[in-house]
């Protein structure tokens, strides 16, 4: 449907002083802290996991080689989609001398939501990461799960086996489990914790954890050892995109987790319509957000 005078009826009479609503301040590229971004040129994109071999054994005097196969452990498929919207102006309203205020006006709002959008699918991902049904991955499970399944038979877990707030405790545990997982056929990877992600409501426990030299929140002089180790090095972000309060993130050090790519970049065109004389505009955009190693990331949904 087009912008018609009818819909803008304060703005053909004189004595109006100001027009307001469109010109608040957002968020910025928030999705930029967690996401690797990547460029495609094909309709979807597939990263696929190897698994490597397990630790040599002994072999005894006389005997044979052993030898081990490698082989592929999974498959992360990105399906790009097309994200797209647009507004026109009715012929009358362009004679009528609102051609300059709307086109000018409206697409500043057009990119607006369209930045807002992709920031809300950004998060998503993490928004949905403890549900298996919603945001499966290329292991067959959720984002976040105790039971990453490995090739040797065994498991990862990239959250807490029980749910946690966000405390010294909870991220002291999250660094240690971090440091204990292994590649497909159970050899240690040495990961560590790079960045911890909350929503706008943690950030004041995320400040006191990371920002200050002593332990928080106790009557003894103890050093803060997650700051004095540098357990968290790049420190923390805040998401404000996470829909849960109470959910905590760390991004981490293993390659080729959480990725963005962009199949088309953000482009903006404008025609006329012959039959009715409207001028329409358009903003649209083709991306996906997924993960490829699970191990890229460490959540908590809260206690």
């Amino acid at each position: 449907m087009a912008i018609s005078r009818a819909q803008l009826l304060k703005e053909l009479l004189p004595g109006l002083n100001a027009l307001f609503g469109l010109e608040y301040a957002k968020y910025g590229e928030e999705h930029k802290e967690i996401y690797e971004t990547e460029t495609s040129e094909r309709s979807f994109e597939e990263e696929t996991k190897l698994s490597g071999f397990s630790a040599a054994p002994v072999k005894n005097e006389g005997s044979a080689i052993a030898y081990d196969n490698a082989q592929e452990a999974f498959t992360a498929r990105y399906n790009h989609e097309t994200i797209a919207l647009g507004f026109s102006i009715t012929e009358e309203a362009i004679e009528d001398n609102l051609y300059d205020s709307l086109s000018a006006r409206y697409t500043k709002g057009l990119a607006r939501a369209m930045a807002y959008t992709k920031q809300v699918k950004a998060a998503s991902v993490l928004n949905n990461g403890f549900t298996g049904g919603v945001y499966a991955g290329g292991d067959g499970v959720a984002l976040f799960s105790t039971a990453h399944p490995l090739v040797s038979g065994g498991t990862n877990s990239n959250r807490p086996s029980t749910n946690a707030d966000l405390n010294e405790t909870s991220l002291e545990n999250a660094v240690i489990q971090i440091a204990a997982w292994t590649d497909e056929r159970g050899l240690l990877i040495a990961g560590k914790p790079r960045k911890l992600i909350v929503p706008p409501a943690l950030q004041f426990t995320a400040t006191r954890l990371l920002e200050t030299s002593l332990r928080v929140g106790t009557a003894d002089n103890d050093i803060n050892a997650i700051v004095n180790n540098g357990s968290i090095p790049e420190g923390y972000t805040v998401n404000n995109y996470l829909t849960d309060t109470n959910a905590w993130f760390l991004t981490t050090d293993v390659p080729n987790g959480l990725k963005h790519f962009v199949r088309t970049p953000l482009s903006n065109s404008m025609d006329g319509d012959f039959d009715t004389g409207n001028v329409r505009y358009k903003s649209r955009e083709r991306y996906s957000f997924g993960w490829s190693d699970p191990l890229g990331m460490f959540g908590s949904p809260g206690a």
